[in-house]
């Protein structure tokens, strides 16, 4: 697990929009899922040492089977660390029976201004071995484009 997937894009919006997306549950609902899915979270608590559990479902589950189940993903998520439009530290633990999704990954979403908007970098460490990197790339991207689209329209 010692691997570190990664994306980012810049958006066309201030990081204070950007890291208010990251924490209105909301907004999270809409914008997370990646291509192919929809999510829905269930608890919401958005301060250091609280979290959320979001429940995501694939709209095609043929496509690829879920880690929780063959059609969702469940994952637990508690926030470590939150840095007014800076940062965000995210720790995920996926529900599944599948010791290759066992494990605490570590997601950090980081924020910088460019020019009029923000470069988003996501970075994620202690990716359980069953994810593989280039298709959780693939859904890091795709999350950040929504999140783009999402941002863009504030």
């Amino acid at each position: 697990m010692d691997r570190i997937d990664s994306g980012s894009r810049t958006i066309a919006a201030p990081p204070e929009t950007v890291y208010q997306a990251l924490l209105d549950r909301e907004s999270l609902e809409a914008w997370l899922p990646p291509e192919g899915m929809r999510g829905r979270i269930e608890h919401w608590d958005p301060r250091p040492g609280g979290g959320f559990r979001m429940i995501l479902t694939y709209l095609d589950a043929s496509a690829a089977p879920g880690k929780s189940s063959d059609a969702t993903d469940v994952v637990e998520v508690g926030f470590a660390e939150l840095v007014p439009a800076e940062r965000v530290v995210q720790r995920a633990v996926f529900e599944s029976e599948d010791p290759a999704f066992a494990g605490t990954m570590t997601m950090t979403w980081t924020l910088a201004a460019a020019g009029d908007g923000t470069e988003v970098t996501v970075t994620a460490t202690d990716v359980p071995s069953g994810i593989g990197q280039a298709d959780h790339e693939a859904g890091i991207a795709s999350s950040l484009a929504n999140l783009a689209s999402f941002a863009e329209t504030r």
